[in-house]
């Protein structure tokens, strides 16, 4: 009888397939990026986006998934990668319970309920979506409160390290 690694069987259980989500959302900074805020000297801010998790969402669309970002930022950098990466969504300026106010007018747009989302954040701004949603994820790196919600998934990547991906990957393999 083959032996199971109990671990290995939980992080597999915290894996949607593309069946049960019609809705997948992350944050940005520490999610999709590794959190850093960079500055020219001419105050043009800069993120580095990973080229990975940008694909990973390119083919969970593919599979029939809507996705987007729901940021307390409000930046034109995050229009110009969200409309780069053609997502369904983009929520900006989503701060004080927003991200959790903005997810649910999606559901109610589309028709979906909250346990048909999976979201991936990073910090305490992003805890209430975390909790509220069916599938939740973080990056490795993530603030210590969000680690802590029950039933997250807490993912071997750190932010902007292809975190996102990661998450996608697995549960594309599931189909």
């Amino acid at each position: 009888m083959a032996e199971v690694n109990i671990d290995k069987q939980r992080i597999i259980d915290k894996v949607p397939s593309p069946s049960d989500i019609r809705l997948f959302l992350t944050d940005v900074d520490g999610t999709l990026t590794d959190g850093g805020m960079y500055y020219g000297t001419d105050g043009t801010e800069f993120k580095k986006f990973n080229t990975r998790d940008g694909m990973g969402l390119q083919m969970l669309q593919r599979a029939g998934v809507k996705v987007g970002i729901v940021t307390s930022e409000n930046v034109p950098i995050n229009v110009n990668r969200a409309r780069k990466l053609g997502l369904d969504f983009l929520k900006q300026g989503a701060r004080d319970g927003g991200k959790l106010a903005a997810t649910r007018e999606i559901c109610e747009e589309m028709g979906i309920t909250m346990q048909q989302v999976a979201y991936i954040g990073d910090d305490v701004n992003c805890y209430d979506l975390l909790a509220a949603v069916g599938w939740a994820a973080c990056p490795s790196d993530a603030c210590s409160k969000v680690k802590k919600i029950p039933g997250i998934l807490v993912l071997e990547r750190r932010g902007g390290d292809a975190c996102v991906r990661e998450w996608i990957d697995m549960i594309l393999d599931k189909q």
